[in-house]
């Protein structure tokens, strides 16, 4: 058994590996025979990893038990995250030429067989050729702890919302890592509560140290959820739980040094009553008045009037210079409301001229969506596509009846938005020669990562990522029944789809467990397995040419929750992709081929992972949750609708591009340059900061 002293750089190698691909090797005095080396390195590529020559050197210093350690933890955690922890036995193990081969008797057989008896068919896996696809091997790279230390900073100090990942491997840094030194401020809202609570659990929230971080009610109330282990973003409702009384006076301590707390509490009244319930301010009437006079407008209901009723009030009634006079004391929802304005009020420059006096202390998160909108606010696509804020990856479509907008205003605003920011970049450090590769116009600037589900790369919503070289698309899907949290999950059958689209999002054909194979195309189901006590698997195999021949284009991926069972209450659930050149070669789950993997663990039954658009050959990142329909079986039938909507939306999507942002740091702080071996920085998909930097774009780029 390894004590705690040995554990701790073990376990900030697997959130370091996961994150950037990188090892932290306490470097020795041997000289470790290359033989080592070269076997694990030849275990690895199955995997489809491979070390860096100074990772090589590093590890070469190492005594072999030490070696021995670190190379078996380091396998645990690749196999993880590429899915090869789990044992993948499809019900056709000689899939896909099985089911392809097969006769529609035989297939239908085999079904009802397996739903009365949960069992497989008997057939054995036959002898597979060996693999002919050639795997890219991903680069493990030498690290330090200065640099994972810089990533939790990054973290603590980014300018959008993180993810559950992003906040467990964060509350183990904090607990774990005691010269963590904390910035003097944390940009954004929902990271102040959560990190001040995990300070608070590990016995280092000193009051000095965190008493300036919250300057509003709603800060202090974020910290309550937070130590409740609730949604920080507020998007969902908390149940308190009991605070020690230490714990009550801090936080009463806290809400009695922010200013105007009343209003600030109204907006969120009746969880404030539930938290008053917990806190009990009477008992500290004379330490903090300010607490007890605002809980009692609360619970008496006493007239208070508010900057929100005020607002929509005077937008009520179209008192429109009323509303930008209160507007300019509230920039954040002066951008907001920018568009509603422009809509009301009979003379734009009037509206962009009282905007200016406030734009220079709208957030650059917003300035820049802002910028965006009003770049493409004419162009008038069907559909406007909404993520409702919270920890559930949800997304809704609406048409778009949205009045068109003069150009002139349009364009003004635009120019405003890329005047501040660019004086706001200019006063960061200097980034001299730059080169940005124009891909990273497929990737999405990272403003909300909350709901982002841990995957093999942090991808933001929305990006579209290019297909490696090879015809066949291969789906995965596993997943496991058990005991969560005490209980038992009974049953559990998920089934992976995937929906066949033209350029037009008119359906084409599906490959499901009701429709194991094609007769027009190359598209095969390995199977629909109904139970998963050992855990289960199921594939999908799409050969792009033939979809294309018959005027496909679009494939999107389902996973639906046959037993109702959502996703959060499964032992394990996860999907993926990986593409292939010889289908039949090798085995059917290939560790080295898997481009991407994500955990599957919303609350909700139905989860879109990816959309393939097989014409530009990109995948488009979805990482979705949809509702089930109640009248229905959750499979893909019911939901065909719901697929071509949320497909059309994501496609058509608009929102920031990396590359616009990048664009305006280079103009603002350095040069262009026209090839990466001229510059000082370099911004792409494959070297220098890549979109997969999210923790560093987040704190140093949207700043």
């Amino acid at each position: 058994m390894q004590h705690a002293s040995t554990r701790k750089p073990f376990m900030i190698n697997s959130i370091y590996l996961r994150r950037s691909r990188k090892l932290i090797i306490q470097q020795g005095n041997s000289i470790l025979p290359k033989f080592y080396i070269a076997t694990a390195m030849k275990n690895m590529e199955c995997l489809g990893f491979t070390f860096s020559r100074p990772l090589i050197e590093a590890l070469r210093t190492l005594p072999t038990e030490t070696f021995a350690i670190v190379y078996e933890r380091m396998i645990e955690d690749l196999k993880r995250l590429v899915g090869a922890h789990v044992r993948f036995k499809p019900m056709y193990p000689n899939f896909p030429a099985q089911v392809m081969e097969a006769g529609d008797a035989e297939l239908y057989m085999n079904a009802r067989h397996h739903y009365m008896t949960l069992k497989l068919p008997g057939q054995e896996p036959a002898t597979r050729p060996p693999m002919r696809d050639q795997a890219e091997l991903k680069v493990i790279e030498l690290g330090d702890l200065e640099d994972f230390k810089r990533i939790m900073l990054n973290l603590i100090q980014a300018k959008t919302s993180i993810s559950e990942t992003d906040k467990e491997d964060l509350a183990w840094a904090i607990a774990t890592i005691d010269d963590l030194n904390l910035p003097s401020e944390i940009p954004l809202k929902e990271n102040v509560g959560f990190v001040v609570s995990a300070l608070l659990g590990a016995g280092k929230a000193d009051i000095s140290l965190i008493r300036p971080y919250f300057k509003t009610a709603t800060d202090v109330l974020r910290l309550a959820v937070s130590m409740s282990d609730g949604d920080v973003s507020l998007a969902e409702v908390t149940r308190f739980r009991n605070f020690k009384r230490t714990e009550r006076r801090l936080l009463l301590q806290l809400l009695e040094q922010c200013g105007n707390i009343a209003e600030d509490m109204l907006r969120y009244k009746n969880r404030w009553l539930r938290l008053g319930e917990r806190l009990h301010p009477g008992e500290y009437k004379t330490q903090y008045p300010k607490c007890l006079e605002a809980f009692d407008i609360l619970r008496n209901s006493k007239p208070y009037e508010t900057f929100g009723a005020m607002l929509e009030l005077s937008l009520q009634y179209e008192d429109t210079d009323f509303a930008m006079n209160l507007l300019v004391t509230r920039p954040g929802e002066f951008a907001r409301r920018l568009d509603h304005l422009l809509r009301l009020h009979p003379d734009y420059e009037q509206v962009i001229a009282r905007f200016g006096e406030a734009v220079d202390q709208v957030s650059t998160p917003v300035l820049l969506q802002v910028m965006t909108h009003f770049k493409h606010r004419n162009e008038h696509g069907d559909l406007r596509t909404f993520f409702p804020k919270g920890n559930v990856s949800k997304a809704f479509a609406a048409l778009n009846r949205l009045p068109r907008i003069d150009k002139s205003a349009c364009d003004a605003i635009v120019h405003l938005c890329q005047r501040i920011l660019m004086e706001r970049f200019s006063a960061l450090p200097p980034l001299g020669k730059v080169y940005i590769d124009e891909q990273l116009k497929n990737y999405v600037v990272p403003f909300s990562q909350r709901s982002a589900g841990k995957s093999l790369r942090t991808i933001v919503r929305g990006s579209r990522v290019p297909m490696p070289e090879g015809d066949t698309i291969r789906f995965f899907l596993w997943w496991k029944e058990g005991t969560v949290n005490g209980e038992d999950t009974g049953r559990v059958d998920i089934d992976l789809s995937a929906v066949m689209y033209d350029g037009n999002w008119d359906y084409m054909e599906h490959i499901s467990y009701t429709n194991l194979r094609s007769a027009k195309y190359k598209a095969a189901h390995s199977g629909d397995i109904t139970s998963a006590p050992h855990g289960a698997c199921e594939f999908i195999d799409i050969d792009i040419p033939s979809v294309l021949k018959y005027g496909g284009r679009y494939v999107v991926a389902s996973l639906n929750s046959f037993t109702e069972q959502p996703y959060c209450n499964l032992p394990e659930c996860f999907a993926g992709w990986m593409i292939r050149k010889s289908p039949g070669s090798g085995e059917v789950f290939e560790p080295s081929l898997v481009a991407d993997k994500i955990d599957v663990a919303a609350d909700t039954r139905i989860s879109i992972p990816v959309i393939l658009d097989l014409q530009n050959r990109m995948v488009i990142w979805c990482d979705l949750a949809l509702k089930n329909h109640p009248n229905y079986y959750n499979n893909i039938e019911s939901n065909r609708g719901g697929m071509a909507l949320m497909g059309k939306a994501m496609v058509s999507l608009i929102k920031p591009d990396l590359y616009e942002l990048l664009l305006l740091h280079a103009t603002a702080r350095g040069e262009l340059a026209e090839r990466p071996e001229l510059a000082d920085q370099v911004f792409s998909p494959h070297e220098g900061i890549t979109p997969f930097d999210i923790d560093r774009i987040m704190a140093e780029f949207i700043a």
